[in-house]
Order: C-alpha cells, then structure tokens, then sequence
C-alpha cells in the first residue's frame, strides 16, 4: 500500500497544529539553551541525555507530520466491494455511497473513513484506520517529551549544581524564570491533556471500540467476538513485531484478518 498525502483545507485545524508546533518549537529550542548545554558544558549530564531529548523530539514531529498527512481511510466515490463481504458493507445516508460496517461519514472533511475514530483538530485531519497508529505514537512521544523536560526544568532548579552565569547578556538568560515558567506551564497542560486522551485511545484499542462507537452505544458487547490485546494492537499497527509500534518512520501494511472478525459491530 503505497503512502497516499491527504490535506485537510480547515483554518481551525491549522490553528490547532499551528499551535502544537509553536509548543514543540519552544521546548525544542529554549530547554537545551537553558537547561542542557550548559549543565553539559559544566559536567553535570552526560551527553547521551542530550541525544535521548532530541532523538524524542524528532519521532513526536515525525509522527506529528505524517498523522497529519496520512489519508486516514478514506473511501473512494465507487468502492470495490469484494465477493462474498457485502453483508458487511452498508450505505451512508449522507454521501449516500457504500462503506464497510464501523466506516464514518466525517461531516468536517465531507467523506466516509473506514474505521473512523474521530476528528482531530490537533493534526488536521481524521483519525481512521490507516493513521490510528501514528495517533497512538505522537500521543505516546509527546507524553515522553513533555516528562522529559519537565524533569530537567525540575532538576535544574532543585537538583543540578548552581550553573556559573555566563552570556547574562543573551535575552533568554536574562528572562530565564519567565522563560522556564512558560515551558513548566504549558508542559504541565500538555501532560494532563495527552494523559486522559492516550488513556482512552488505550482503552479503546484494548476493548476494540472507536471513541464514535464509544458516544453512539452501537458497539453490541455480545454478538462481537473479544479478540486479545495482542492482536487488536497488532491491527491498528500493521505488525506483530512489538519493536516496530514504536517506530514512525516505517510503513504501515494492514494485517490479514478475516474480515467478519475485524468489522462485524
């Protein structure tokens, strides 16, 4: 499966994302300038917390950014519906156009995605089948990279060695409580709000339910066979190998299931 871009034209999700990269930028920039570099330059961390700091910053922006462009299952105009699935195709009465069973009509973007999460205004686009698990990784790395610098804005206060002021002339040394204050505040908001929505998405792959499925109650617990955290996550990544659910850079192949266990509702 070739990777397909998909643009969202939507002013508010380009706020939202506009918003989330300023926060990344900040971080990505002022903690090492503050906080990293001279403690290094001073002996009191190693060089390879360095690497770790910006090795996690880079796997965030990269799941931001293609989270964002991936195409997250959209249907086309005139799906092939294979042989013998029709029973679990239906048709949405709003695009009027067939869709599997658990596909969504998103009424922001105007299209049916299969296995529709929801839309999410951080990354500009729907979270679907095809860019769940890229979702799941910006969640986790930027739930990482906000411990991280937290830990080091603590640390550099309460923790580390006194650091011996030199450039007091640089505005960021000059304006460095202020400065930390921002990060703490915004890290502290980040972490609460990324906490409660990778807690959910957890929950949501675990028991095999879309957070649409979750709000609308069409999810029938019993008809629907339980199928093991092992392979629901294994779904949503494309992969067995566990090392690889970690990694953004790779690409996605969807796993041969059948294809009543994957979309009966």
């Amino acid at each position: 499966m070739g990777l397909r871009i998909h643009f969202v034209v939507d002013p508010h999700g380009w706020c939202c994302m506009g918003l989330i990269v300023f926060v990344w930028l900040y971080n990505i920039i002022l903690i090492p300038k503050i906080v990293l570099f001279p403690h290094y330059e001073e002996g009191h961390i190693p060089g390879i917390l360095i690497i770790i700091f910006y090795s996690i910053a880079i796997f965030c922006l990269v799941a931001l950014v293609r989270a964002s462009i991936t195409d997250p299952g959209r249907l086309p105009e005139n799906p092939k519906i294979p042989h013998g699935e029709r029973e679990f195709w239906e048709l949405c009465n709003k695009c009027n156009l067939m869709r599997p069973k658990r596909s969504h009509h998103c009424s922001r973007c105007g299209h049916c995605v299969r296995r529709m999460d929801h839309h999410c205004p951080w990354i500009n686009n729907c979270v679907g089948e095809d860019n769940h698990w890229l979702f799941l990784q910006l969640c986790f790395y930027t739930e990482l990279l906000t411990c991280y610098a937290l830990m080091f804005s603590f640390c550099h206060y309460y923790y580390f060695l006194p650091l011996k002021k030199h450039n007091l002339d640089l505005f960021v040394f000059r304006h460095e409580l202020a400065i930390m204050r921002l990060a703490a505040f915004m890290g502290i908001t980040m972490f609460v709000g990324i906490t409660g929505l990778f807690y959910t998405q957890l929950i949501g792959i675990i028991t095999d339910t879309t957070s649409i499925e979750k709000m609308s109650n069409c999810c029938e617990e019993v008809s629907r066979p339980r199928k093991p955290w092992q392979q629901t996550f294994s779904e949503v990544f494309g992969t067995r190998w566990k090392i690889l659910w970690f990694i953004p850079f790779r690409q996605r192949q969807p796993l041969r299931v059948p294809y009543h266990f994957a979309n009966h509702v």
